[in-house]
């Protein structure tokens, strides 16, 4: 167990007046969690202080060799005025899994949980109280030697910064249109597409902003090599009902591994629902959805959580999905992971963990 030093801002900001303005990612706590790792001693010092600029040396090794990862989870209050958090364990495994191909030293899951429930504590005011708000939550980690050349840094911090966030539907549900991309690729087999690395999300700009440069709200990646088999979209995993049966890529190497994703395909097997993980052809797709036989199609993340698609496009070809609207499925798994998360429904699975009294 972690021995963590708490050290209290002398000057702490105010409160957000109008927590329907909250945005994304633009407003951040008091405080923060940090620990140190130094080869041969293994992780220490770890400490909740004053949300602070690090100072960096300019040859720090992270700006230069990228050397970093992340991991994106929320804090929810209930309506009881419970904080709490949703499966947080699988972001620590998930971050254990990203570190080993990054060779980075792994955190221990506990540890990883007890520092985030003791941030989020602290923070308990700054969680929002609005219906569809949360307290967004960013541990990451980057290499800190200071020096020139390619190899696995012997310093890392560990850091932890809370963002309250407004409702990412605060206006209901809105389906989107997705570009799929046939140029440009997200990841390749061996390299580091199951891992949450920055490296990853730089090099999906590009295509990003092209897609939405021609009114497209996200890219729908396909496989590194043959540019055949869907994927993953943008900031999401993807998923196709076609013919009643859902179908998503497998987390073989290449596509994120998302606790929302895992979630849903759950609670899908739950509802009687065949789920197939494998590769699904782009072709299959757009053909299904000229039979009518692509009901539904939705992306799964912690942000959006569920995000229906109402077209796809790909290489000018479009189809459809259920009249634009949201389908039965997604509606459903919306409801039940959000219920879920802000203690609406009884939570059956075990997912949620409190974390302390509003």
């Amino acid at each position: 167990m972690l021995d963590i030093k708490i050290t209290k801002t002398a000057a702490p900001k105010a409160k957000p007046a109008d927590e329907n303005k909250l945005g994304f990612g633009k407003i951040f706590t008091d405080h923060m969690f940090v620990m140190d790792y130094t080869a041969g001693e293994g992780w220490h010092d770890p400490r909740i202080v004053p949300y602070a600029p690090f100072p960096m040396d300019p040859a720090t090794v992270v700006f230069h060799y990228a050397q970093e990862l992340f991991e994106g989870m929320k804090a929810y209050r209930t309506a009881d005025d419970v904080v709490q958090l949703f499966r947080p364990e699988c972001n620590a495994q998930r971050m254990q899994d990203s570190s080993d191909r990054m060779c980075v030293p792994q955190i221990p899951v506990e540890d990883f949980v007890q520092a985030v429930k003791a941030l989020v504590e602290l923070e308990k005011d700054w969680v929002p109280h609005i219906d569809g708000a949360s307290l967004y939550i960013r541990p990451f980690v980057f290499a800190t030697d200071v020096g020139l050349g390619v190899h696995a840094s012997k310093h890392y911090t560990f850091c932890i910064i809370c963002a309250p966030s407004g409702a990412y539907y605060a206006e209901g549900i809105d389906p989107v249109r997705i570009y799929v991309e046939d140029e440009y690729v997200r990841a390749a087999p061996g390299l580091t597409g199951f891992t949450k690395c920055g490296g990853n999300y730089a090099a999906s700009i590009k295509a990003g902003e092209l897609a939405e440069e021609k009114g497209f709200a996200q890219v729908l990646w396909l496989d590194g090599v043959e540019k055949k088999y869907v994927e993953e979209v943008g900031s999401m995993n993807i998923m196709f009902k076609i013919d009643g049966k859902i179908y998503t890529a497998a987390c073989t190497g290449t596509v994120l591994p998302g606790v929302t994703r895992r979630s849903c395909i759950e609670l899908l097997k739950d509802w009687g629902y065949e789920v197939v993980e494998g590769p699904l052809a782009i072709a299959d797709v757009m053909e299904a959805g000229h039979a009518g036989k692509l009901e539904e199609v939705f992306g799964t993340g912690t942000a959006a959580v569920i995000s229906p698609v109402k077209e796809l496009d790909w290489k000018g070809d479009k189809v459809f999905i259920n009249g634009g609207e949201i389908g039965p499925v997604t509606q459903k798994l919306y409801d039940t992971m959000t219920g879920i998360q802000w203690g609406r429904i009884p939570d059956s699975k075990g997912w949620t963990v409190p974390v302390c009294k509003g």
